[in-house]
């Protein structure tokens, strides 16, 4: 018998349970038997019917590197050879490198902040179209030309604090004093410089999808340094697991979380200021996380912010942008769940403990 017969004859048999039941009464006293016997009988069919047309678990591989200076981990069905999803892993992490990175010094974009060029390639400009939307829909607390102030601050290439005049950055910080002009940057002051760090994990991270699609790919999960997109499910057929790490400064591991969350078909990004920080000769803290209006690190309540967005793009920028909202981040997201289908949740300190703010999904 065929495994569409078999299912076919599950299914009508589950749909049609009281006529089974007085079949199997009739069916009892005809064959001289107790009804228990026949149930009995009638459920060992069903059950190897179930296993019969039961889909069969395909073997996974999970790859594990570097990719953007941070953790990479890639897991998917062993359908293609390893050697060649790691192929895609170095093409796309090399082309990431040579034209977004802030951190390689003969990257396109370091040479557009260094004034050597003003011609972008594709990567570039989409990512300021994105960044675009964010700083609109921050009123200005998201913004790409923060990087004389995170260089300032110490979060930079070099990691060295400077002692400069805050005040005299901002004259050359605000997304108004870039435009984008076919492929050509155009900056209103050349001091103007660019920091993609808050976009280009995640928009790699889509990259990277859309290689593993092309090959046919559809169930697969892709992580980089925390950024991550998945589809279809995991090799035990279900949704994707993902943790949401407890934000308390300095958790490093990966092994302390504070929810599992189940997604298909979506990316997912988190930023917090519990890694990327330090605390200053007086014991102020200072996050990566700035506010280009004032040119001071954000601290506040909010301790991280998790987006789920159609693209891991739009997730990274979505998780910074809330994180420079600090304790006002709540009724942004509440909009763009409404308007964009976005899902969020929220940690926020709360004495000794945490406060959750979430999206109704997440309840």
């Amino acid at each position: 018998m065929s495994r569409w017969l078999k299912f076919v004859i599950f299914h009508y048999l589950c749909s049609h349970y009281n006529s089974l039941r007085q079949f199997i009464q009739h069916l009892s006293i005809m064959l001289g038997r107790s009804t228990n016997v026949v149930i009995l009988a009638i459920s060992a069919m069903l059950a190897t019917l179930l296993i019969g047309c039961s889909k069969p678990q395909r073997p996974y591989i999970t790859i594990e590197t570097e990719s953007l200076g941070t953790f990479l981990q890639m897991t998917l069905p062993a359908s293609h050879p390893q050697e060649q999803i790691e192929q895609i892993i170095t093409e796309v992490d090399s082309l990431a490198k040579a034209s977004m990175s802030i951190f390689h010094p003969e990257s396109l974009l370091s040479r557009i902040n260094r004034n050597e060029t003003n011609v972008a390639d594709s990567h570039i400009v989409r990512n300021i179209e994105i960044a675009k939307r964010f700083y609109e829909l921050s009123g200005g607390t998201y913004d790409i030309t923060i990087k004389p102030l995170t260089d300032a601050l110490g979060f930079g290439r070099d990691k060295q604090i400077r002692s400069v005049n805050i005040d005299s950055l901002l004259e050359f910080v605000g997304y108004e004093k870039i435009s984008v002009d076919g492929n050509t940057i155009v900056k209103s002051d050349p001091r103007v410089q660019i920091d993609l760090n808050s976009i280009a994990k995640g928009y790699t991270v889509d990259l990277m999808a859309t290689r593993l699609e092309e090959l046919g790919m559809t169930d697969y999960m892709v992580c980089i340094g925390g950024e991550i997109r998945c589809k279809g499910h995991n090799a035990r057929g279900s949704r994707w697991s993902i943790g949401i790490e407890t934000p308390y400064d300095g958790n490093m591991s990966g092994q302390s979380f504070e929810k599992i969350i189940y997604l298909e078909d979506c990316a997912v990004a988190t930023s917090g200021n519990y890694r990327r920080f330090y605390l200053t000769e007086d014991g102020r803290k200072v996050a990566h996380t700035i506010d280009p209006r004032t040119g001071e690190s954000v601290i506040s309540e909010l301790l991280s912010a998790t987006v789920v967005a159609p693209t891991c793009a739009e997730a990274d920028a979505a998780a910074t942008m809330f994180m420079s909202l600090g304790s006002a981040a709540a009724p942004l997201a509440q909009r763009c769940a409404t308007e964009y289908g976005w899902s969020y949740y929220f940690i926020y300190a709360d004495g000794d403990d945490y406060r959750i703010e979430c999206s109704e999904d997440f309840l």
